[in-house]
């Protein structure tokens, strides 16, 4: 108890004071200095406004000595500037002077400076003549009543300084006494407290250094002085929650390790359901130090699986397990019980684990209980979604198998037929001279639409041409000449509809089957023709540049509504302009022309405007043209 009054008599003299002397040199003292700061500011500032007002009476007596010597207002400017700062800074003179006296004089100064320019300045800026006489006596008393203020100021400086060096040496013993009286009482404190505090903070000290190699149960006794134990104290508190936290983050550690263990049993496609659901159960049983667990899961494209760890483990009634709600787990059927959710395509199920010889469940094992639930449902739906889009996918290939059928079937049977339709037609026209004329428009009908039949099947074929094997054959081609072969070739049908066709090509390499290339480009001014109307116009060029070969083919018909471009290249598909205008075809032209470039490395893009015309542009792969061989001489 001797020991403790000393200690708190000590502590509270040493706190008394150094809280003094923190109080007199950073309380009082920046108190006082800060005021003397301030006033000393303001006089110099109410000295300075006094000075500037002198200056600016100045500069407008200068301003009016030069407008009276040349008549030019010009030297009024500085007039007026002068006169409105002077006045402006006597204000402010009067508003920072400190004392009565000092006032009175700026009031007397600012009186005269009213007097000059009133009496003087003023008529002489109107244009009058006063007396110069006059006006060097007011601007002389003006000068005189300005140099009062001044010393008036400058005395009230002075005086100011001499206040504070007073008030600093007063302030500088204080400290100097407070000083000495804490290095006093603190050589006092430290004498008495060194033995008695060593000793506790020393056992503190072991004690850390046992939690940083890894001890982490190890905790200090509190002892000594009251401060001591409080730090004693915390210490034990941070290292009590360090232990809790590892404790939080190895539970999670393990959660997490448990529930990728059970993902990855649930995603293995090579096992057995019930071989998985045994395995699934046998993790959680060991993460949870379980004596058994039952598990009841609907596995997709399997079923229900029941299964339960160990498999000697007893037969329980589970009815009321089945009928725990999802979300946390809950105390069912003498262990913890865990709904394992679902919806009308999977089914949900349960999983109960049953401990005997352990404590109850604690919190973090009810979490890594309710993870792995969540964790095997997440599982189950993603394994219920991969088994619907593989049955999704057999129904596709099954759909386009039954579509090459269809085609092949079709084409077939059609086109064995029309053969002889064609055969037989084109005999019945060759005897042209024997039939009347609506028997030959009959029969030219007949072979035109037939022969309109057979390009519609040979497209379908074209179309088809994946499931037939067929491998084309590729060579480097100007692309130039394929396209004057086919302008030249459809030449005729241009001029029959009164068009006016251009072709504008340069050499251009590409590689690739010139049969299906020339058909491409065939279609695409086919459509050109077709679509524009009687004394229009289809322009198109080919041209090429280090990386790819260009195709444009332009036109003036009647365009593509914006709403029919995104499935402009879909078979069987036309625009709702051309059937409004009855323009016949089945729609499969542009669908082989984009499969064509395709096959070639190629795009196709097109750009329309309604009643203006189309421009389709094809974007080939470049090859460097071949270098000829040289012919040897005979």
């Amino acid at each position: 108890m001797r020991l403790q009054r000393r200690l708190n008599l000590g502590f509270a003299a040493l706190l008394v004071l150094f809280t003094a002397f923190l109080a007199v040199q950073f309380g009082i003292g920046a108190r006082v200095r800060a005021d003397h700061d301030r006033r000393a500011d303001r006089i110099a500032a109410g000295r300075a406004a006094n000075r500037g007002a002198l200056q600016g009476m100045t500069d407008a007596e200068t301003g009016i000595r030069g407008y009276q010597l040349t008549g030019e207002r010009l030297f009024l400017e500085p007039y007026q500037s002068g006169r409105a700062d002077a006045l402006t800074r006597l204000v402010r003179a009067a508003e920072e002077a400190r004392s009565t006296h000092a006032r009175e004089l700026v009031e007397a100064e600012r009186q005269a400076a009213a007097a000059w320019l009133g009496q003087y300045a003023g008529p002489a800026a109107d244009g009058h003549d006063p007396d110069e006489t006059l006006g060097k006596q007011l601007f002389d008393r003006f000068r005189a009543a300005n140099a009062a203020a001044d010393d008036a100021l400058a005395a009230e400086q002075h005086a100011e300084q001499g206040r504070h060096r007073g008030t600093e040496r007063l302030l500088t013993i204080t400290s100097v006494v407070l000083v000495l009286a804490v290095l006093a009482a603190g050589y006092l404190l430290v004498r008495t407290t060194r033995r008695q505090l060593l000793v506790p903070l020393a056992r503190v000290g072991d004690t850390i250094r046992q939690l940083t190699t890894g001890d982490r149960s190890v905790r200090a006794e509190p002892a000594g002085a009251a401060e001591l134990r409080t730090v004693t104290q915390a210490l034990n508190d941070l290292a009590a929650q360090t232990e809790e936290h590892l404790a939080a983050e190895q539970a999670r550690t393990a959660r997490a390790w448990l529930c990728q263990a059970v993902v990855g049993e649930l995603q293995r496609e090579d096992a057995d359901p019930a071989t998985v659901g045994h395995r699934v159960v046998a993790r959680i049983a060991g993460a949870l130090a379980a004596d058994a667990v039952y598990g009841e899961l609907f596995v997709p494209g399997t079923g229900r699986v029941t299964t339960r760890w160990p498999e000697t483990a007893p037969e329980l009634d589970l009815t009321a397990v089945r009928e725990v709600p999802p979300g946390r787990p809950v105390p069912c059927a003498g262990g913890l019980a865990v709904a394992v959710g679902g919806d009308s395509a999977c089914p949900g199920g349960y999983l109960l684990v049953v401990r005997d010889f352990l404590p109850e469940f604690t919190e973090p094992e009810h979490r890594l209980l309710a993870s792995v639930g969540r964790e095997i449902e997440r599982a189950l739906r993603q394994a219920g979604v991969r088994v619907q889009q593989d049955l999704l996918i057999g129904e596709l290939r099954m759909l386009d198998q039954r579509k090459d059928v269809f085609i092949q079937t079709v084409t077939h049977e059609l086109r064995t037929p029309l053969t002889s339709i064609l055969g037989y037609t084109e005999i019945l026209a060759d005897e042209e001279d024997e039939q009347d004329p609506l028997r030959r428009r009959s029969l030219a009908a007949i072979l035109r639409n037939a022969h309109r039949l057979m390009d519609t099947i040979n497209d379908l074929l074209l179309l088809d041409r994946p499931a037939t094997g067929a491998e084309a054959v590729t060579e480097p081609l100007d692309l130039a000449a394929v396209a004057a072969a086919v302008h030249a070739e459809l030449g005729a049908a241009a001029a029959a509809k009164e068009l006016t066709m251009s072709l504008d090509a340069e050499p251009a390499w590409v590689r690739g089957d010139r049969t299906q290339l020339q058909r491409a480009l065939r279609k695409l001014l086919e459509n050109a023709i077709k679509f524009t109307p009687a004394g229009g116009s289809v322009s198109w060029r080919c041209g090429a540049d280090e990386q790819n070969v260009t195709v444009a083919v332009t036109d003036t018909g009647i365009g593509i509504p914006p709403e029919d471009v995104p499935g402009l290249f879909t078979p069987f598909h036309r625009a709702g302009n051309a059937m409004d205008q009855a323009v016949q075809g089945p729609g499969l032209g542009l669908a082989i022309v984009r499969d064509i470039v395709r096959d070639h490395g190629g795009g196709i893009a097109v750009s329309s405007v309604v009643g203006r015309g189309t421009t389709f542009t094809v974007t080939l792969p470049a090859v460097p043209a071949p270098v000829p061989v040289p012919v040897p001489a005979s």
